[in-house]
């Protein structure tokens, strides 16, 4: 009996574990996929570039140089002297965004829809903003996925965010 319990244990892990690496030949599998092609949960696969933005905070994802990682520019602007704006590049791994604007270096979350940088933030990103603005949560959701419409993001004083 004990032996059976066992099988039907390791067998149960196997399932959720093709689930999980996308094997659709499983239940778990077909529902991750239907659920996927209908747009009930975000694909985490997808593409970073485009652009992102949420209230006045703004994000922009561009190809770098080839075989160079991707740019990025972010702009948070609260008006009357108080924002960040900066530029540098982007690696995804998985989940995770490494950010690096210049001595600025962080790791985000990336969950196919939205972009979140991390609660604390180095202190050399304070370098990039003024006033009391920091990059520090910053949330921003996909708005395209159109790389020319990402490149025309500006700093308030017309400086190109995601220019190559």
């Amino acid at each position: 009996m004990r032996f059976a319990v066992l099988a039907v244990l390791l067998l149960v892990g196997c399932s959720r574990h093709d689930a999980a690496v996308g094997n659709t030949d499983t239940p778990g599998g077909r529902l991750e996929a239907a659920a996927l092609a209908r747009g009930l949960v975000p694909d985490p696969g997808s593409s970073i570039l485009g652009a992102w933005a949420r209230d006045t905070d703004r994000l922009c994802i561009v190809p770098g140089q080839p075989g160079g990682n991707e740019r990025i520019g972010a702009l948070v602007d609260y008006g009357e002297g108080q924002g960040c704006a900066a530029s540098g590049t982007v690696v995804r791994t998985g989940g995770q965004l490494d950010i690096r604007f210049d001595a600025c270096r962080m790791t985000a979350i990336f969950d196919g829809e939205r972009i979140i940088f991390p609660p604390e933030v180095p202190g050399a990103c304070d370098r990039s903003c003024v006033g009391r603005a920091s990059f520090a949560a910053l949330a921003v959701d996909r708005q395209s996925g159109s790389v020319s419409e990402a490149a025309t993001l500006r700093t308030p004083s017309g400086r190109s965010l995601c220019a190559g």
